[in-house]
């Protein structure tokens, strides 16, 4: 009972920090939302003035027209936005709760294979969210914003389909990002070896394909530019797991 009533109050901490962001991005709900979500579909949007000056790959302007088709859409949505950007910006702290919840009951062998977790795992989830925020959401809002059956039909796309898809690209690719702790925490315990990593490799490589054609419009630039860093991140996986399985060499030898 004890255990559960820890439990219970870094949840309640964590529901805390949340709800705490939460309140302060919706106060500031009109700015957030015009500077960092409906900017997206601006020609002059940062990354898209980067494609243009770095690869000449300049965006014309994306004929996107916004609504809200029921009575609390937009109440609604800004609620969801300010709840999902105080779970993203909360991260960290919401992370090392839970990690203080469990690290008490790991072998001391255990705490040895995760130490420093809570910085990699923030760095690297922040670092996914950057990507999906600059690269991969204004790709699908390019593609899909500038496509068109006919001219006869407008993009008038609803507030609740267009922040879905931002907000879903990004915090998926975050995630995404925590591929090379997966593997450092599985090769410290002797699931998984560089070998099996190498063995699996072209599944990987279309497994990577498929989440990019899931994630990303459905054109072969936009998957290439988001299948390459995940790619990397299996490539730098294998790389910590061969690092892990030498250092497990090296204490078996000096035993």
């Amino acid at each position: 009972m004890e255990h559960l009533e820890e439990l219970r109050w870094r949840l309640v901490r964590s529901a805390i920090a949340i709800l705490v962001i939460a309140i302060v991005l919706w106060i500031y709900q009109q700015w957030i939302m015009e500077t960092l979500f409906l900017s997206m579909k601006d020609p002059k949007f940062i990354s898209f003035r980067i494609m243009c000056d770095l690869f000449g790959v300049c965006t014309e302007e994306i004929p996107v027209k916004m609504q809200s088709m029921t009575v609390s859409g937009q109440f609604s949505y800004a609620l969801m936005m300010s709840i999902m950007g105080g779970i993203v910006l909360s991260f960290p702290f919401i992370f090392y709760q839970l990690w203080s919840f469990v690290k008490p009951g790991l072998r001391q062998n255990e705490k040895g294979v995760v130490k420093g977790i809570v910085l990699w795992v923030s760095l690297l989830f922040f670092l996914g969210i950057a990507f999906g925020y600059f690269v991969i959401a204004p790709l699908c809002i390019q593609f899909f914003g500038t496509y068109q059956i006919s001219t006869q039909i407008e993009n008038n796309f609803t507030v609740n389909s267009y922040m879905s898809m931002i907000l879903s690209t990004v915090f998926y690719t975050g995630l995404l990002f925590l591929l090379p702790i997966v593997s450092y925490i599985f090769s410290k315990l002797g699931i998984i070896t560089p070998a099996f990593l190498r063995k699996y490799r072209k599944h990987a490589i279309v497994g990577v394909l498929i989440v990019a054609a899931a994630i990303t419009p459905p054109d072969v630039i936009s998957q290439i530019i988001v299948a390459i860093p995940i790619l990397i991140l299996y490539e730098i996986g294998i790389l910590v797991s061969v690092r892990v399985e030498k250092n497990r060499i090296k204490e078996q030898m000096d035993k």
